[in-house]
């Protein structure tokens, strides 16, 4: 199964230091170099574009941008943003507010039948009131 990867996965593994991470960092950069490995990690837009967004040196946002050009992009069409409108109508229905990102993602997920890779713990209150396959890297 494809695994959607969420941003903050990412930004550990691509813009921080091995050996400033704690145990737990390093297992999860870990499991995501396996699913890279193994071709199942997948980008989205809206993620590529929070990965580079707030990076002050110009060499560095260009360092970022080229490792993220290896990886292809899932292409998004209407129907993921109106299915992203309808997840987020059915949290807030239950009390349950999000980004318009997060719920993009669990639109892209839902839709191809992929797992979510994220250590954003808001993703375990949305699993709670929809159907997503949540990857446990622990």
């Amino acid at each position: 199964m494809l695994v959607l990867v969420d941003t903050p996965v990412w930004s550990l593994a691509l813009r921080r230091k091995e050996r400033d991470l704690n145990p737990r960092e390093q297992h999860v950069t870990n499991a995501l170099r396996e699913l890279i490995q193994d071709r199942r990690a997948q980008l989205v837009g809206p993620v590529r574009q929070e990965l580079l967004s707030g990076i002050r040196e110009e060499s560095s946002f260009k360092k970022l941008r080229d490792q993220l050009r290896a990886f292809e992009q899932a292409t998004l069409d209407a129907a993921d943003y109106e299915e992203a409108a309808h997840l987020n109508n059915q949290c807030r229905a239950r009390g349950i507010a999000g980004s318009s990102i997060d719920f993009l993602i669990c639109a892209v997920a839902l839709r191809r039948n992929w797992q979510i890779f994220t250590t954003d713990r808001d993703f375990l209150r949305y699993a709670s009131a929809l159907p997503l396959k949540l990857y446990d890297a622990l």
